[in-house]
């Protein structure tokens, strides 16, 4: 069954419309101070509001531009930061709506994690 995330916070980290956010990320990017080398194995970005870190994780995700057809997946992780917990929480959703479409998840990579991992 199909169940989508709806967003959290669009409107307050970042914009709410398709049109304005796409403005947004268009900026940040084309602004983004991103040194050429080689194609990162992982990153470590911020994810404040856009105003707060925009900047920040724009340069780190535009190092990635250049590599762009290397990736075949991306891993997103991130912290809990309402409740402490042990291991990995999982969304239960099999996409994330965003003002610029939906995101479909990986599930199959996604049960292969280890919820254990602390």
């Amino acid at each position: 069954m199909t169940q989508i995330r709806k967003p959290a916070v669009a409107g307050l980290f970042y914009p709410a419309g398709a049109a304005e956010l796409r403005v947004a990320v268009r900026e940040m990017l084309d602004s983004a101070n991103a040194e050429p080398g080689t194609a990162p194995k992982a990153l470590i970005v911020p994810h404040a509001g856009y105003r707060y870190s925009g900047p920040v994780a724009a340069s780190a995700y535009a190092r990635l531009a250049p590599f762009r057809s290397d990736y075949r997946r991306v891993v997103l992780l991130g912290p809990c930061h309402r409740v402490p917990l042990r291991g990995i929480a999982r969304s239960g959703a099999s996409a994330f709506e965003t003002p610029l479409g939906a995101v479909p998840l990986d599930l199959e990579a996604e049960r292969s994690l280890d919820p254990s991992v602390a």
